[in-house]
């Protein structure tokens, strides 16, 4: 049976038999085995409408006049505001929290403000033109992992998966 959570555990006997995380510190969970799949980096993505009827934005200090959309805390902006050499104090607290990348990436496509999205799960709307990526200022955000209590030990339909 397969259950999806964005809840951290560290009991054994609670792990299921593979999980995918997400993680911007960890690279390894007790009594686990853990492989990388894909390092992220996040940038601001906004919608094509919102860029032309919105505030002008030619330089990451103009962010400051848009709705900022954040995912869980308000951390990824300061990062991204530090990376581009914009005092970040003032403004990245500004903007509603949302509870996900998926929400945050709706809410950009509606046009609702900009996200920082993460290039791997954005990649499709910048490709297509629906979210555009003002800035070439991308900052390490993290990994996904596959995690198991042994990655050599995995039943066969785990295997398959993995």
């Amino acid at each position: 049976t397969g259950v999806t959570t964005n809840r951290l555990t560290t009991e054994t006997s609670a792990m299921p038999e593979l999980a995918l995380r997400f993680s911007s510190r960890s690279t390894s969970w007790p009594r686990s085995e853990a492989e990388r799949l894909a390092s992220t980096v996040d940038s601001p993505v906004l919608s094509p409408a919102l860029l032309s009827s919105g505030p002008t934005l030619e330089k990451p200090a103009d962010l400051a006049r848009f709705t900022l959309l954040h995912e869980e805390n308000r951390q990824g902006w300061a990062r991204w505001f530090q990376a581009a050499g914009v005092p970040a104090d003032a403004v990245a607290a500004r903007g509603p929290m949302l509870a996900d990348i998926s929400l945050s990436k709706q809410a950009a496509l509606l046009g609702h403000g900009v996200a920082l999205g993460d290039l791997l799960q954005v990649g499709e709307e910048l490709a297509s033109g629906t979210l555009i990526k003002p800035f070439d200022i991308d900052v390490a955000s993290g990994a996904y992992w596959l995690v198991a209590r042994s990655l050599r030990d995995l039943p066969e339909p785990a295997k398959a998966f993995a």
